[in-house]
């Protein structure tokens, strides 16, 4: 069936007894044994649980994956990749990654248990140049959060392959209707629910996804181990976000056009980041490889970190919030917000500034948006 209708029908199999419409929530920490080492399926609900199990293989299903592990939180999915591989390796990671990313990866390697790279993922030369004997993992992100720059996952996909390295790529802006990272040679894919999937800012959520069953196994046993799976109300709440996702992603799409025109046109920014803009660098390469633009914006606001703080100071729907992807309409200082746990030498390098100001757009009517925006900018004076 096509994914939309399978969004809407998740889960409705599961009820035997009753046959419910939606998914059931199983909000239990254990099921009873039928007997001495005879269960049901489900024994304890920090390894498994059925209503965990419908949002897993929904997932799964949409990125084409053998199956996938719901995690507490989408940073949690990080900690589950990493848990899964064996320490002292080194991994390759995009030079302007989400910020928690690079937090964990910076705790983990002063702890001695990792190294890692920050690299320009399009510059293969470079990424080659980065390989180690303990390069395990190449960790990407496309559109990359908060500057939009499209990776070639083809490309890196098969240098992965060569090379024998894990491709990991977060698909969290995407999803997997606008974007299948498995069909571009990823190995690994990752999702902060949180965002564009549950899509109403009321849960925290991560799911990962493993094109293979070895890394899906030991994906689950460290999930399992290290206690970080999701709850049974938080995977209701985004199975039940997820219904409304191609709707969702239609109107934040739109919007976010409408935006993009009226940013690129306003005197008091300098540059607008997004891969539907055909001057985008990344916009041939987006067309190809993905089924729509998405709903973040990015730009680069004249009169540094003093214009950034009045026009945040002075939205009235565009909240000032950290996350993305909700239907309502965000907005966010990048250096000082999502990517506070990147280095400032690396935000630097990265183009992460303090004049780069983040929109996650969301399904308002697009005159208010414009209005706040307008009103917004006009607080801000160069």
């Amino acid at each position: 069936m096509d994914p939309i209708t399978r969004l809407i029908h998740a889960g409705q199999e599961l009820d035997q007894a009753y046959n419910s419409i939606t998914a059931p929530l199983y909000q239990t920490s254990v099921f009873r044994y039928e007997g001495l080492g005879v269960s049901k399926g489900y024994e304890y609900s920090r390894a498994s649980n059925p209503t965990r199990h419908i949002l897993e293989s929904l997932i799964s299903d949409l990125e084409g994956g053998v199956g996938a592990v719901a995690c507490a939180t989408g940073v949690a999915t990080f900690s589950a990749v990493l848990a899964a591989f064996d320490g002292n390796i080194h991994i390759i990671v995009s030079h302007d990654c989400y910020g928690g990313a690079a937090r964990l990866l910076g705790l983990m390697q002063d702890q001695g248990k990792l190294t890692f790279s920050f690299v320009n993922l399009n510059d293969l030369k470079a990424v080659e140049a980065a390989v180690t004997p303990q390069t395990r993992i190449v960790w990407a992100e496309s559109p990359t959060n908060p500057l939009l720059n499209v990776v070639d996952l083809s490309q890196l996909g098969q240098f992965c392959e060569h090379k024998k390295l894990t491709l990991i790529v977060d698909n969290t802006f995407m999803t997997p209707l606008l974007q299948r990272p498995f069909e571009f040679g990823a190995d690994i894919v990752m999702h902060s629910t949180t965002k564009y999937i549950n899509g109403h800012a009321d849960v925290i959520n991560g799911v990962v996804v493993a094109r293979k069953q070895e890394h899906l196994k030991k994906i689950q046993f460290a999930a399992k181990t290290h206690g970080i799976a999701a709850g049974p109300f938080d995977c209701w709440l985004t199975l039940r976000g997820s219904k409304t996702l191609p709707l969702r992603l239609k109107q934040h799409q739109e919007n976010a056009a409408t935006v993009v025109d009226f940013l690129t046109k306003h005197p008091k920014i300098v540059a607008t980041y997004y891969p539907g803009l055909p001057s985008h660098p990344g916009h041939e390469l987006a067309k190809r490889q993905q089924k729509g633009f998405g709903g973040v914006v990015t730009f680069k606001l004249r009169g540094g970190i003093a214009a950034a703080r009045a026009m945040l100071g002075a939205t009235k729907v565009f909240g000032i919030a950290d996350s993305l992807g909700g239907v309502e309409s965000t907005i966010s200082h990048s250096a000082s917000m999502s990517h506070a746990g990147m280095p400032r030498a690396q935000r630097e390098i990265a183009g992460i500034t303090e004049e780069v100001i983040r929109l996650s757009v969301g399904i308002e009517a697009i005159d208010d948006l414009l209005d706040d925006l307008k009103q917004a900018l006009d607080h801000v004076n160069v």
